[in-house]
């Protein structure tokens, strides 16, 4: 297939480089820097199973999604409407548009600004720019795509590619498990500089992680999303399984960038208070991330 990344970042470029490695003809969407260094030396991969320099293209002009079957929509959550209206004067007709962007909502306002259908993915992966054009795969990586009418040939691509995909119709509830797991670390590993693993260890983290998951349950029964009763245990089990992880939002706050906050922390606030739940734990989380922000942006 012909492939396209649009918002080539860590996310984008491990699974580009995936199925680039499996045989498909694709096309990474990102950063001047990105474009440079993999047209000079390809893609570099650091992972479990493969270490070295993959070869694909690289532009940093949406208009590239010409002709692209399959495109794989991984901007930040911030800019979605943007990228969204960029791509849409290139897109084919027929070509199958995924979401996999952190938060809840996105599909759903890409949906909006395209004019079309909009397939939601909830995705695990740990995975990090460590330079240009040049990704590490920390852990996973595996995908719960929503129902289409092509959902199963889909999957079967990305499956073949050593991406697991299933295709589910509870996807919002895996958006959502996702968004209460993310809403419980992202914004204290981002403020204070710790993996994972180091964070649980600190007095008071458990309880502060526990009270925003807490809300984040409210404001999903709210939406008529059921998280499973397991989800805590889940969320203690990251600290274990990825213990030398941070979060996106600590590694966006290290280079400068603006985060996601806005919609993970930031979108359990407003959709609280638009249902009349008080969420005071992730409205502190999210107006602390915000003032670092602003102190880490460059000059």
């Amino acid at each position: 297939m012909r492939i396209a990344i649009m918002g080539a970042g860590a996310v984008g470029c491990y699974y580009g480089a995936l199925l680039a490695r499996a045989g498909h003809v694709v096309t990474l969407i990102g950063r001047p820097s990105l474009v440079e260094a993999v047209r000079q030396r390809g893609l570099l991969l650091d992972s479990e199973r493969f270490t070295g320099a993959v070869a694909l293209e690289a532009s940093d002009d949406p208009a590239a999604v010409a002709g692209a079957e399959l495109v794989l929509f991984c901007v930040k959550s911030g800019d979605t409407e943007m990228a969204g209206a960029q791509i849409a004067p290139w897109l084919d007709s027929d070509a199958h548009v995924l979401s996999l962007q952190n938060g809840v909502d996105n599909a759903a306002r890409l949906a909006q600004v395209l004019g079309r259908d909009v397939i939601p993915v909830a995705v695990y992966v740990a995975t990090e720019m460590v330079g240009p054009g040049h990704v590490r795969h920390h852990g996973r990586g595996d995908l719960i795509m929503g129902p289409s009418p092509n959902g199963t040939a889909l999957a079967a691509v990305l499956d073949q590619a050593g991406i697991p995909t299933r295709v589910s119709d509870t996807v919002m509830a895996a958006l959502w498990a996702k968004l209460t797991i993310n809403c419980a670390y992202n914004a204290l590993s981002a403020l204070s500089g710790q993996a994972y693993g180091t964070l649980v260890q600190s007095e008071g983290v458990s309880e502060v992680m526990r009270d925003a998951f807490d809300e984040c349950l409210a404001v999903a029964a709210s939406q008529d999303v059921a998280l499973p009763e397991s989800l805590w245990q889940d969320t203690l089990n990251i600290a274990r399984n990825m213990a030398a992880q941070r979060s996106s939002t600590a590694q966006d706050l290290a280079r400068g960038r603006t985060s996601e906050i806005d919609h993970l922390n930031g979108a359990v606030v407003r959709l609280g208070q638009a249902a009349g739940i008080a969420t005071p734990v992730n409205r502190t989380l999210w107006c602390l991330v915000k003032l670092a922000e602003q102190r880490a942006a460059p000059a």
